[in-house]
């Protein structure tokens, strides 16, 4: 993956010994935008690591939760939905899927069971063919939202999407097999000692993790094509001086960007109420990340074609390894 140097990672890290047979390493999660790779990665991690939304395209980067059991440590890297580029945004996330494929040691094949098969599944499992040297396992998603008789023919078809090196059905939000992946993935890995310390549940910096919570607070109940054209960078982030033990407080500054004047109106709403709801509902997930109380400034920029434009993609964190 191009934003994670793997073979650093692979360096075993001075931890406690492992037991024989002791497994580790990365599994990807691949698929068309909006089929649950997000919240299955968390749920897996039994905590949230990456953002969610019902809007498409929620995820811009590799996102690494980190699953630690007693016989295997699973890194699961989260990945920008597969789909037919618009932008150089969209070209660049694209490229970034693809450069992921090729350093995991397992691939997860996300498709959800409430919908039927369409081209996205088709064409992202022709790209899965020429995978040859990486496992790939079928993850039919979301269960949870259909009946056993479609599940089945779900199932089925997903089977003859491709040669599956597994099938498993999962449901995020009930919890259904969550543990028969995590063993079928894990026996995917190869042996080798913990790539992370104990109690690590992501490598995501704390500034990105903030970044992602609020950009997921500005997706609610905005029009469709917006959440595209909002990008959230956090200009300053630091402990508030003088305060009492047990009343820390962190300062953070963050910047919200659309491409239009219009869209700044929408992301405002009248007289600031919109913006004034993204800050409250943000500050309380990053309350809970950071574990102590925040004050949080948003300010909401212009950045004209920022999705097209090579300079403001990079000014925005989007660079060519994104």
């Amino acid at each position: 993956m191009s934003d994670l140097d793997l073979e650093r990672l692979r360096t075993p890290l001075p931890m406690p010994s492992h037991p024989e047979g002791y497994r580790s390493g990365f599994a990807c999660f691949v698929g068309r935008p909006n089929v649950g790779k997000s919240t299955l990665m968390n749920a897996l991690v039994g905590q949230k690591v990456a953002i969610t939304s019902n809007r498409p395209q929620t995820t811009r980067r590799t996102v690494r939760g980190i699953v630690h059991r007693t016989d295997a440590q699973l890194i699961v890297v989260d990945t920008p939905g597969l789909h037919k580029p618009r932008t150089l945004l969209g070209e660049r996330l694209d490229s970034l899927v693809r450069s992921t494929l090729v350093e995991v040691d397992v691939i997860g094949f996300c498709v959800p069971a409430d919908e039927p098969i369409g081209r996205g599944d088709t064409y992202i499992a022709r790209e899965l063919a020429a995978q040859r040297n990486t496992p790939v396992v079928a993850i039919v998603t979301k269960t949870d939202k259909t009946d056993r008789a479609r599940l089945t023919e779900q199932l089925l078809a997903v089977s003859r999407l491709g040669e599956w090196a597994d099938v498993v059905p999962v449901s995020a939000n009930s919890g259904y097999q969550l543990d028969t992946l995590t063993d079928v993935l894990c026996g995917h890995l190869p042996e080798g000692p913990p790539l992370y310390p104990d109690g690590d549940l992501t490598d995501e910096p704390d500034e990105m993790l903030v970044a992602e919570l609020i950009r997921e607070a500005s997706l609610e109940g905005v029009r469709d094509e917006l959440p595209h054209s909002i990008a959230v960078v956090v200009e300053e982030m630091t402990p508030r001086e003088n305060t009492r033990p047990g009343r820390e407080i962190t300062d953070i500054y963050a910047s919200l960007y659309v491409e239009r004047p219009s869209q700044k109106a929408i992301v405002i709403g009248t007289k600031g109420g919109r913006l004034r709801d993204v800050g409250t509902r943000a500050r309380q997930q990053i309350e809970a990340l950071l574990g102590q109380r925040v004050y949080l400034d948003l300010r909401v920029r212009v950045a004209k074609d920022w999705q097209r434009d090579p300079k403001q993609l990079r000014r925005l964190g989007f660079d060519q390894q994104v």
